[in-house]
């Protein structure tokens, strides 16, 4: 019987070297990192992963490592979001032959599609794929997928999950209801941590979470205390980490501050192949000073030398607050003032 998919699936980067190649040693090292601190599975080839500036070559090399370094250990959901059938399939086949416990399949992007045509796409895969598909709902990137719709491709056998990143918990609920009667196995999993407990409570088995990539042992923790009955001390926590969610996701062109705070965990991850500008990189090195911090509250790392400043919740406020304390030590040092 296969591994049902639940959890917390971490949909992690992938590290560059300084030519902006593949980083397999250190790839090799995060996975393993992550499995120790106890993600449930992996989901590499995802949004956060950058999956859109990889080759097809390159997103089945990520596939292959990230399959043979998790081994046993958990499972892994592969990303499989190509531009059409053909590549798509091919990408499955890849995948089930390196042992990848599914494929995560987005709907088709960049032509806005009608539901029948989105349903058309997904059976024409789940007919013809040799490992099973989870669907990936993004609606601010892709056809969306609606409920009607996942109410018919839930008929097909290998369709056996949809992860769905819209963030609304109401839309969650008509999706679970529409499908739980006919597919009591099927798999729901939020892609939008932010609502991870009500997410959790109203049904769902899991979340493909960007943060579990930087703190795995708080996300495993508020499912864990979610799941457990625990749901007040698994609130408290949502909403500490949604400080550092916010801070990563608007601070810095999605997904830059989630690759500055994964270094900050001790992963060297490199440049982003998106090219930053001066002034961005001035802006980055001050969010990396507002996530030290973030994270110094959690314990997992030193504060900055200079400390840290009063966090007003306003994410720009902060961002000017770290540079200019920076550059007043700066100016100290130097015995300006």
């Amino acid at each position: 019987m296969a591994i049902k998919i639940e959890g917390i699936f971490t949909p992690h980067m992938v590290p560059l070297d300084d030519q902006g190649q593949i980083h397999e040693a250190e790839l090799r090292r995060y996975v393993d990192w992550l499995i120790a601190r106890g993600v449930h599975g992996l989901y590499p080839n995802g949004s956060t992963g950058e999956f859109i500036r990889f080759t097809p070559e390159e997103r089945r090399r990520i596939i292959r490592i990230v399959c043979e370094q998790a081994g046993t250990r958990v499972p892994v959901l592969a990303g499989a979001a190509e531009a059409n059938v053909r590549e798509t399939l091919a990408a499955c086949e890849a995948y089930a032959g390196w042992g990848a416990r599914a494929a995560a399949i987005v709907s088709p992007f960049y032509y806005k599609l009608s539901p029948e045509s989105v349903y058309a796409y997904f059976r024409e895969i789940a007919l013809h794929s040799p490992v099973d598909i989870t669907l990936y709902n993004i609606p601010m990137f892709a056809s969306p997928i609606d409920v009607s719709t996942l109410r018919r491709l839930a008929e097909l056998e290998r369709v056996v999950g949809i992860k769905d990143s819209s963030g609304d918990v109401a839309f969650m609920m008509r999706l679970i209801a529409a499908v739980r009667p006919i597919r009591p196995d099927f798999v729901f999993l939020t892609g939008w941590e932010a609502v991870l407990v009500p997410m959790l409570l109203i049904g769902c088995d899991g979340g493909t979470n960007a943060t579990s990539g930087v703190v795995p042992e708080l996300t495993r923790m508020v499912y864990e205390l979610t799941k457990s009955g625990r749901v007040g001390e698994a609130v408290q926590l949502q909403y500490r980490l949604l400080e550092l969610f916010d801070t990563m996701l608007y601070s810095a062109d999605f997904p830059e501050g989630f690759r500055a705070a994964v270094e900050l965990r001790g992963i060297r991850m490199g440049p982003s192949r998106q090219p930053l500008s001066p002034n961005q990189k001035i802006d980055r090195a001050a969010l990396q000073r507002v996530l030290r911090c973030i994270l110094a509250d959690f314990g997992y790392v030193d504060p900055p030398p200079e400390g840290c400043p009063p966090r007003s919740g306003n994410l720009e406020e902060d961002r000017v607050a770290q540079i200019t304390q920076h550059v007043i030590k700066a100016l100290r040092e130097r015995g300006v003032i």
